[in-house]
């Protein structure tokens, strides 16, 4: 899954990296180093701009909220709970289909925090029960220290509670596909501890390579069997993890800090 990660570039390095043409400035946002659900977050997608003469899409840098809603919810406050949609059904729940076809997007990040996971809550996770408390927290990341993009989806609701010209009569949220975690080494191998993504986590989230940016992208593929053609994995030996310090685990901590490796992980945890 991902339930946090890290995100410190500016829009003007990922203006560089995605090919932005469009962002506004007053959208900017300070870097977060523990990126939770429900924060404001960078999006990178393709759409008309409002107002524009051209129907033509514009390559975008967005601030949306972390947590889809659904545009047919009664309420915002499942979006909390749907920070992740699985890659492999995404194309069938109502509750992503529907953006799965027309409103993709790129949620551009550094890496992203994943807990240890004993095998009994392994299964458990796999099975879609409740677990327990998660132990040592690493940094997964490219091993090229490249952008990490995130795989999302994103969707607009209306509050009907509000009048039109209310600033937030709109909401624009989103979510991060996931994938099953890696079973291949490590890029970097760790002196001790997990040697593969799904030694830490059965779940990852899935990562966009650039040579897919554009389609996945392109609000005109919407045939859902092209579609799925994109969420197959990256190629193997892409990522790289290290432990970082159980600080991370309380959302109120955020600094460059929380990104800190460890030589090993830290007393009394998993692995």
């Amino acid at each position: 899954m991902c339930g946090r990660y890290a995100a410190s570039r500016g829009p003007e390095d990922l203006a560089g990296v995605f090919e932005i043409e469009k962002w506004e400035p007053e959208e900017a946002l300070a870097p977060d180093y523990n990126v939770a659900p429900t924060k404001e977050v960078y999006a990178v997608l393709d759409r008309p701009l409002k107002d524009a003469d051209s129907p033509e899409p514009v390559r975008q840098l967005r601030k949306l909220k972390w947590g889809l809603v659904p545009s047919w919810s009664k309420t915002p406050e499942g979006g909390a709970r749907m920070i992740n949609a699985r890659a492999e059904t995404v194309h069938e729940k109502p509750s992503y289909r529907r953006a799965f076809s027309t409103r993709r997007c790129i949620i551009p990040a550094d890496g992203y925090y994943e807990w240890v996971t004993a095998k009994d809550e392994r299964e458990l996770e796999v099975e879609g029960k409740k677990k327990r408390q998660r132990k040592q927290p690493y940094f997964v990341l490219p091993a090229d220290g490249s952008v990490f993009a995130m795989a999302g989806l994103y969707e607009f609701w209306r509050d009907r509670t509000l009048p039109d010209d209310h600033p937030l009569a709109w909401w624009v949220t989103c979510s991060v596909i996931t994938t099953e975690a890696e079973t291949t080494p490590l890029a970097v191998p760790l002196a001790e501890g997990p040697q593969a993504l799904a030694d830490i986590h059965p779940r990852m989230p899935l990562m966009l390579t650039p040579d897919r940016w554009d389609s996945w992208l392109d609000p005109s593929h919407t045939d859902p069997d092209d579609l799925r053609e994109l969420l197959d994995p990256p190629p193997a030996g892409l990522m790289r993890a290290y432990p970082v310090s159980t600080a991370v685990s309380n959302v109120r901590n955020n600094g460059p800090e929380l990104l800190k490796e460890l030589e090993g992980p830290e007393e009394g945890t998993l692995f």
